[in-house]
This record gives C-alpha cells, sequence and structure tokens, in this order.
C-alpha cells in the first residue's frame, strides 16, 4: 500500500471495499503506463534516475503492458486502483520501480492517465458517428427525389424530400462532432508534474513530459490541475447532446416502422421478435436509442452533482468521475453502431411515403407565397387560403377545384397541390427542393471528410 507507512494496521475490509476503484479503473492500464513512461523519461532527462534506472523502469513497464495485452497479469490483494498495480508490478521485476513515483502523486498520476484515456475515447465515439453520417448521407443520395409529409407538432405540415429529412438528422450529428472534438481538446491538457497539489521541490520539466504524452498543453497552476474534472463533465455533456439526437432519430424510425405508418421496414438483423406473439417484429435497437439518452443524462447529471461542493483540491469524490464516463462511452458506442446497421439496411417504402404527402392540404403555404408572389400581403393571403382549406374540410367541394375557381388562384395555382411541384418550388438555401437538396449533399459531403480529417488529426 502506498501510504502504509503512517498508519499501524490495514483498513478494515468494508473501508476497501468502499475505496478501492480497481474493479473499474483497470481499463486505464495503457494510459497509465504511457504516463509513467514518459514521466521515468523525463525523471532521467533531468538527473533523477540515472540512465540504467530508467531503462530498466522503461523494460518493465513494457513487459507489464504485455502482460495485460495477453490477459497474463495477475492482481494482488494490496492493488487498490490500477496505479497501484502497475507500480507494484513494475518494482517486482526491476527495484528501481520504487523510484518511479519520485516527484508524482496519484492525483496528478490518475488525472493524467484518465484525460488521455478520454481523449483516445472521444476520437473514436467521434468516427463512429461519422460512420452514422456516412450512411445518413449513402441513403439520402440513394432516395433521389423520393419524398414524405414534414411534421410540425407531429401533425404533417408540408411535403420534403426523404434526402432532405435524412440530412436534417446527419447535420446535428455534425454539431455531436464539434462537440466531442472540443471536448477533446480541452481534455487535451496534461496535469502531470502538478504532484499531490503544490508541485514538487526536485527539478521536474512538467512540458517535457506533456511533449511526451502528445498533450497540446500543459497545467498553469498545480491546485487547479489536480481538482479540475471539466473534462469529464465536458465530454458528458457531449455525449449526452449526441444522446438525445440518437434517441430522436431512434423515436422516428419507431414512429415510421408502425403498421399505421409504415414508412419503413427494418432488417431482419436489426429487428427483435416476440416470446409470444409469433408476427411481431420489434424495431428494439431504435428503441433502445432512445431509451439510452436517459442514461447519457443521468451520468451528466451525477457528476454534475458530484463535483458541485467539492473544495480546492483533489477530494476522494473525484474517484467518483471515472464510472459515468466509462458507461457513457460504452453506451454511446453501442448505441451508434446499432444504429448505423439499422440505418444502412432499412427498406424505405417511398410509395407509402408519396401516398401519405400526396394530400392537397400539404401545399397550402406554397399557395399563400404563390399569391405573395402576385402582390398580396403575406397576411392576406394566409386568410385566403386558409377560408379555402376550410370549406375544403367542410365538405363543399375539393381544395383542388376551390383552388381553381377562386379568382386569385385559378388553374395555374391549383397544380400546386401536386406535392413534386410544390417541391420543385422550394430552392432557398438549405431547402428540399432539388437544386438546393443538390447543392446541400455536396455541403455534407465536403463537412464530412473535413471532419474526418480532423478527427485523424
Amino acid at each position: 500500500m502506498l501510504w502504509s507507512g503512517r498508519f499501524e494496521r490495514e483498513p478494515e475490509a468494508a473501508v476497501r471495499a468502499l475505496n478501492d476503484s480497481l474493479r473499474f479503473d483497470q481499463r486505464l492500464f495503457e494510459t497509465d503506463i504511457a504516463g509513467s513512461r514518459a514521466h521515468a523519461e523525463m525523471l532521467g532527462e533531468v538527473g533523477l534516475l540515472t540512465p540504467a534506472e530508467r531503462d530498466g523502469i522503461l523494460s518493465a513497464l513494457d513487459w507489464v503492458e504485455a502482460e495485460f495485452q495477453a490477459g497474463r497479469f495477475e492482481f494482488a490483494p494490496g492493488d487498490e486502483d490500477i496505479h497501484t498495480a502497475v507500480e507494484r508490478r513494475v518494482t517486482e521485476l526491476d527495484p528501481a520501480g520504487a523510484k518511479l513515483h519520485t516527484g508524482r502523486s496519484r492525483n496528478d498520476q490518475v488525472a493524467t492517465a484518465f484525460r488521455l484515456w478520454t481523449r483516445g475515447a472521444l476520437s473514436d465515439l467521434a468516427g463512429l458517428v461519422l460512420d452514422l453520417q456516412a450512411a445518413l448521407l449513402d441513403r439520402a443520395v440513394a432516395a433521389d427525389l423520393a419524398f414524405l409529409p414534414g411534421y410540425t407538432h407531429l401533425q404533417q405540415a408540408q411535403p420534403v424530400t426523404l434526402a432532405h429529412h435524412l440530412l436534417a438528422h446527419g447535420w446535428a450529428l455534425a454539431r455531436d462532432v464539434d462537440r466531442l472534438l472540443d471536448a477533446r481538446r480541452r481534455a487535451d491538457v496534461s496535469p502531470l508534474g502538478a504532484g499531490a497539489l503544490a508541485g514538487s521541490s526536485l527539478p521536474l520539466d512538467p512540458p517535457d513530459a506533456a511533449r511526451r504524452l502528445g498533450f497540446a498543453a500543459v497545467f498553469d497552476n498545480s491546485l487547479d490541475a489536480v481538482s479540475d474534472r471539466d473534462f469529464a463533465a465536458d465530454a458528458l455533456y457531449a455525449l449526452a447532446v449526441l444522446g438525445v439526437h440518437l434517441s430522436r432519430i431512434g423515436e422516428e424510425l419507431v414512429l415510421w416502422a408502425s403498421t399505421e405508418v409504415g414508412f419503413v421496414v427494418i432488417d431482419d438483423g436489426y429487428a427483435t421478435g416476440s416470446s409470444m406473439m409469433p408476427q411481431k417484429r420489434n424495431p428494439d435497437v431504435a428503441e433502445l436509442a432512445r431509451g439510452k439518452a436517459g442514461r447519457l443524462v443521468g451520468h451528466l447529471t451525477g457528476l454534475l452533482t458530484t463535483l458541485k461542493g467539492l473544495p480546492l483540491t483533489y477530494n476522494k469524490d473525484l474517484q467518483e468521475d471515472k464510472e459515468p464516463l466509462f458507461d457513457a462511452v460504452d453506451t454511446a458506442r453501442l448505441v451508434l453502431v446499432a444504429l448505423e446497421g439499422m440505418v444502412a439496411t432499412a427498406a424505405f417504402d417511398t410509395e407509402r411515403m408519396a401516398e401519405a404527402a400526396s394530400a392537397p392540404e400539404l401545399a397550402a403555404t406554397d399557395l399563400a407565397e404563390w399569391l405573395v408572389g402576385r402582390g398580396t400581403a403575406f397576411r392576406d393571403a394566409h386568410a385566403a387560403v386558409g377560408e379555402l382549406v376550410r370549406r375544403a374540410a367542410a365538405g363543399e367541394a375539393s381544395l383542388a377545384e376551390l383552388v381553381a375557381a377562386d379568382r386569385r388562384l385559378g388553374p395555374e395555382a391549383a397544380a400546386l397541390l401536386d406535392p413534386a411541384r410544390s417541391l420543385a418550388r422550394r430552392n432557398t438555401h438549405g431547402g428540399p427542393g432539388p437544386e438546393a437538396l443538390a447543392a446541400q449533399i455536396e455541403r455534407f459531403r465536403a463537412r464530412l471528410d473535413a471532419d474526418r480529417d480532423w478527427v485523424r488529426g
């Protein structure tokens, strides 16, 4: 035990059970070893380790890493966390390992390993979001000018192209990539060298260790360095918003796959059945995407609640930072991979969509804008078309007949009741019309390529 010299006896079993974090933090073994390797190299550089001691420690770290990767590492009863376990094993392999903790506290050691892990996890997740965006783009391109009703308040509003609808989700996910990479940037600061809270009297070189670990920056204040978990909260926020967006995709797929709507058929590989009802075909992947959002939001709320009352600097409460982020990353990864496959293999019933979008009332806004284009004030145009819709709903005549007979509108305007004609006119920037859609697809493809380069960088 790293601090046993001050105490006459071991902690009680209940204390160990509460205190020890090895059961969940052992996934940090690679980043802990990376941090230890950089620290040992820095200690050698400043003369606190001889070349032989440095090389012995580095060789032992390589050996321990190989044991973990091969599943051969054996934990000991006194290993309270992954950091203790690694140092203990390094020292068994080479007595110089007892010097590895020179100038280092578990406070800055843990924060370093956690930041490194978070940085890598966010990059990986951003890549998975890009995969889902690519699937949406592929389906959008394949959909061509197929159309369906657009909705507000879950009521049919105006016809839109299926491609436009799919890309709406794609653009929301693009903002998630922004947030994930911004959270990665905030995690990309090395706390190694801050010590327990007040640095060290030894001639350490924190910028050197940061450079060796590939961090973009080094801490400015040792007190802040060991107590800062903003980066974990930032990551959880990004994942919570991502979860909300994935939930929205899931919700729409659930609705679209229902018998009553019937816009999509889920592929067998991404649907489930019923243990009792042989006919059932359930969109469980979409439902779980919807349900997991609550879990991601909960992790963010939990960590913020843990952090809100902590004084400077390190407090044991900060041990509660890892499990929420570990689970959030695992959850988001599962949902992203499953949803990407579900979107890529779904069969869209474009005929059913077109039929649903064929109600002439969906062109009411187009009729009003047609009048505006001929000099009518919008409010007057809105009222005039609204009156025709009311009369059609009352059974006086069809909307097409009423429009064709209206002196302000006439047969030319009645042609707009065809949803394809209506859509063809909506080519303002970001709209669903053919020209605007083609331009949007190119912008989205360029954004996707740029973001892939950003993630790789």
